[in-house]
């Protein structure tokens, strides 16, 4: 007895879909390359629209208003922070986290930084966001400590509420008058974070 096997003759294939499958197949491919094009197009508008050229730039309201008054506890020393005293420096206050992964990327470039401008006029705070002491100091001891860099705790999350953080690693540039004049989210680029700091240092309004 011989087996059979079935086989596809290629005469059963036909050479074009039937016009209703072809509509319902044709539909179907074209609603998803509407819906892809449609979600590119919002994506385009807010970043371009919104943000310039770098989606990482943010218009924020507190530009140009007063920087928060606040008192926040030092990270590893005694003592706290009132950044009222800062007033007359240039201020870089970045928020990040040990469980930041663009917050290790971008934290040498912070450090780094803080040793160029270490005889400016120019003081670099970090607040810890949403994150234990000991995993913050782990994160310093593995990736190190800038120069004239001040790390403070926020355990009630007051500089969080002030500043309507939306997510770290953020950013801000304050004026020797405490004025906010710009405000980076995500992981800051060298020449965006040099750029804008010499603008104050010269008296010049950031481009951001």
């Amino acid at each position: 007895m011989t087996e059979t096997t079935d086989v596809t003759d290629p005469a059963d294939i036909p050479s074009e879909p039937s016009p209703g499958g072809r509509r319902s197949g044709g539909t179907r491919r074209w609603l998803a390359i509407g819906g892809i094009l449609v979600v590119v197009g919002l994506m385009a508008y807010v970043f371009n629209g919104r943000f310039g050229q770098d989606p990482r730039l943010v218009d924020s309201p507190l530009i140009g208003q007063a920087f928060p008054a606040m008192t926040l506890d030092y990270l590893e020393e005694e003592g706290s922070l009132n950044f009222d005293d800062l007033r007359g420096e240039i201020l870089v206050v970045n928020l990040w986290a040990s469980w930041c992964f663009p917050c290790r990327a971008e934290h040498p470039v912070l450090t780094a930084a803080s040793e160029v401008y270490e005889d400016r006029g120019v003081h670099f705070i970090g607040i810890v966001y949403q994150d234990r002491e000991s995993a913050a100091i782990g994160f310093l001891d593995q990736f190190g400590r800038g120069v004239n860099y001040s790390y403070v705790m926020d355990p009630d999350s007051r500089a969080t509420v002030e500043l309507g953080v939306f997510g770290i690693p953020e950013t801000y540039f304050v004026d020797r008058e405490g004025i906010i004049r710009g405000k980076v989210q995500g992981e800051i680029s060298p020449s965006l974070l040099l750029k804008t700091i010499d603008d104050l240092i010269a008296g010049r309004e950031p481009e951001l």
